[in-house]
């Protein structure tokens, strides 16, 4: 009994260490970048936040989600050469909405979360702009996905 009271006292006192960690966070590291930014800095600690990207020259940036969720939809996006985001998603999750077309070159790391990529097309040409993602996932996930055009019946 007295082991089970200390690891739930530790526990307990992890639980509330990450979540005034995370609170703290939430107050020194503010969200960048809007619809026509080139680079995103976003930060979604304990709320959402959404962007739907116009930039002409999609350049990459970071994500952060920390106990909430982002979703960015870049669909109507150009990617410049040499895009490069960083995803961190610790408790949270991120979603990312490419056009068909785009390759996602994927470094993501996770513990405990998942990565996935829900493409459903294979964009396999060498010459396809080329997203790379790198970041680690903790108890959380990210999913990078583009919706194939609807082809009209014959």
């Amino acid at each position: 009994m007295r082991l089970i009271r200390k690891l739930m006292t530790l526990l307990l006192g992890f639980a509330a260490g990450m979540a005034a960690a995370a609170a703290v966070v939430k107050r020194v590291v503010p969200s960048r970048g809007d619809a026509d930014s080139d680079e995103l800095a976003l930060v979604a600690v304990f709320d959402g936040v959404e962007l739907r990207s116009r930039a002409s020259a999609f350049r990459g940036g970071t994500m952060l989600a920390w106990f909430g969720g982002i979703a960015v939809d870049l669909r109507e996006a150009t990617l410049a050469p040499e895009a490069h985001l960083s995803v961190h998603a610790l408790w949270g999750g991120i979603a990312i909405r490419i056009p068909e077309g785009w390759r996602i070159e994927s470094n993501v790391k996770a513990i405990m979360g998942g990565g996935i990529d829900t493409r459903a097309i294979d964009a396999d040409d060498p010459a396809a702009p080329t997203l790379t993602l790198d970041g680690l996932v903790v108890f959380g996930g990210v999913a990078v996905g583009a919706k194939r055009s609807k082809k009209p019946e014959s």
